[in-house]
């Protein structure tokens, strides 16, 4: 099973993220981190890194579900979507399959709420294209 769900656009490197946060906020998710990896290695390493931005997206509703569920899942939240450019130019957006990352916490009550995740995050990739 793979732990992600993506795609590849053509565009822009920021019209793409821009894409994507409209996106996820289409499928009822807020964006509560934007964490620009590339500019990070940069000035903490001196290392020069392709575009690459981990955006943490929550949907509070089944946030709120799954730490009624289960009180240390925070660990695992927000969803992860990264948007990166590879090296042919495209951008690729990537998002974390709940599914699979859920499967670890062996809580019954979490799968229907990772599945209902998983197809909203499947939704918001297949948006992009």
């Amino acid at each position: 099973m793979s732990y992600y769900i993506s795609t590849r656009v053509d565009g822009r490197f920021d019209d793409v993220v821009d894409r994507v946060i409209a996106a996820l906020k289409d499928q009822g998710f807020g964006v509560l981190s934007d964490i620009d990896i590339a500019a990070t290695m940069k000035a903490k390493l001196d290392k020069d890194l392709r575009p690459y931005r981990i955006l943490g997206a929550c949907n509070p509703g089944f946030a709120f579900k799954a730490l009624q569920a289960e009180d240390k899942i925070g660990v695992m939240l927000p969803c992860n979507v990264i948007v990166q450019q590879r090296e042919d130019g495209r951008i690729e957006v990537s998002a974390v399959d709940p599914a699979a990352s859920m499967q670890a916490v062996e809580n019954p009550a979490l799968a229907d709420l990772a599945g209902d995740v998983k197809a909203m995050l499947a939704k918001m990739i297949q948006s992009l294209n």
